[in-house]
């Protein structure tokens, strides 16, 4: 028998062995033929995915509150919670939601150091700012889930920065 008729061989011997093999476990119900593929994330992914998720609650949490009686009349009244809406409060409001915006392209290019401690700052400073939702909060439980969201999220970042894995 010639080198290329025992390679020959020796594949359609291991495609059978394979194809029985497959026969088997999925006939036996093997858990393993079921298990999917589960690739470890890098943490700048996971970093991005939880800012995406700040942002988000972030902006629904004011947009569903249009729907609390009187809040879009005192809108067009002037006036954002009890304070004048004026081009600096606006300001600031898009400056503190962009916030969690850049995180997401921050956690994603800066060096790993740099993207860990930014993280690690800036969600801690997050946290208090989650909180001011509850400030004179006439619906407690709406703006209370949303910060319990919102702070929840912020420690899972914190969390996940904190333990970033090291080089080998």
């Amino acid at each position: 028998m010639s080198h290329t008729s025992t390679s020959t061989a020796r594949t359609a011997a291991a495609r059978m062995t394979a194809a029985g093999d497959s026969a088997r476990t999925t006939a036996a119900g093997d858990s393993a033929a079921r298990t999917l593929d589960d690739p470890r994330l890098p943490v700048r992914v996971k970093l991005a995915a939880a800012w995406t998720s700040v942002m988000f609650l972030y902006a629904y949490v004011d947009i569903i509150a249009f729907f609390k009686p009187g809040v879009v009349d005192t809108i067009l009244d002037g006036k954002v919670w009890e304070f004048d809406a004026t081009q600096t409060l606006l300001t600031t409001i898009i400056a503190l939601m962009a916030i969690p915006t850049f995180m997401i392209v921050l956690s994603t290019t800066l060096p790993a150091r740099a993207s860990r401690l930014t993280n690690l700052v800036v969600a801690s400073v997050q946290i208090p700012y989650a909180a001011f939702n509850l400030a004179g909060g006439t619906w407690p439980f709406y703006y209370g889930l949303g910060v319990v969201l919102e702070v929840g999220l912020l420690v899972l970042i914190l969390r996940m920065a904190a333990t970033w894995p090291k080089a080998a």
